[in-house]
């Protein structure tokens, strides 16, 4: 698709579609994103159980959306481990399924993966001890490399990361700060670090902060649905503008510290 002076991008996560849904509930959300958005952004845990059934029955929800979709999976996805046959369902239904991959939309570039948990600054767990300890560490380390990959491939002066588990602390403020370690971790932060990313979209930490900012000041937006209908009740979904047509005056928390990017989030 050719590029755009300014990309909307709406996104929303942890929709958790089970077999007790009411058919057509989310069709009403879909389509309001549908008006007013150019990309959907889906951030994880799409299912409650992770079944095919559960994502055959997201996929009919999809229907109203006729913008382009770009996807991950979430904790939630993988449960049943049936996430290979969601990930097909899902493309079949039109969504763009990352997992380490990049998509190009309207001259945006997507890397999108699912992430994993292990804490946060000085206190994410290290890998020493017990050989279960490194392989929880190591799969956290894996998943910040497959983002790595996946940036460093992409040429477009506007990206976006899409994750499930969140990349830094902030965004997970306001749920038990035990639980903190299992809602993601800063590892996932460093790749995101290095390059010109306008935006960063997880889910996961459904009573969370909406919004925060990593070290370099890229900023990164928790949109859970509970979240989304606790802050935006007419809207409930996060709407975010992207691009060379976004001024700096409309950027979010724009100053000298803004890396080489535009973005804004329409409130």
């Amino acid at each position: 698709m050719p590029p755009k002076d300014i990309v909307r991008i709406a996104a929303v996560g942890d929709l958790h579609y089970g077999k007790t849904t009411a058919a057509g509930s989310l069709q009403p959300l879909f389509a309001q994103i549908n008006d007013e958005a150019d990309i959907l952004c889906l951030a994880g845990d799409l299912t409650d159980y992770g079944l095919a059934e559960e994502a055959r029955g997201f996929a009919r929800e999809l229907a109203a959306v006729r913008i382009p979709m770009i996807g991950v999976l979430g904790n939630h996805d993988v449960e049943s481990n049936q996430q290979a046959e969601i990930v097909d369902i899902l493309k079949a239904a039109g969504v763009a399924m990352l997992d380490g991959e990049t998509t190009e939309v309207h001259g945006i570039g997507f890397a999108g993966i699912k992430g994993f948990c292990g804490g946060f600054g000085r206190r994410a767990l290290g890998p020493w001890g017990e050989e279960i300890i490194k392989k929880f560490v190591h799969e956290a380390l894996d998943e910040a490399l497959k983002l790595e990959s996946a940036l460093a491939r992409l040429r477009n002066d506007h990206l976006v990361a899409l994750l499930h588990y969140a990349p830094i602390q902030a965004t997970v403020e306001g749920e038990p700060c035990e639980i903190y370690p299992f809602l993601g971790c800063s590892r996932l932060e460093e790749p995101i670090t290095r390059y010109p990313i306008s935006a960063v979209i997880h889910g996961h930490a459904h009573h969370g902060c909406p919004e925060g900012r990593t070290r370099t000041n890229v900023p990164v937006y928790n949109v859970s649905a509970s979240l989304m209908r606790e802050h935006f009740p007419d809207r409930p979904f996060r709407l975010i503008e992207v691009g060379p047509g976004v001024s700096a005056e409309r950027r979010v928390g724009s100053d000298r510290r803004t890396p080489a990017f535009a973005t804004s989030e329409i409130k």
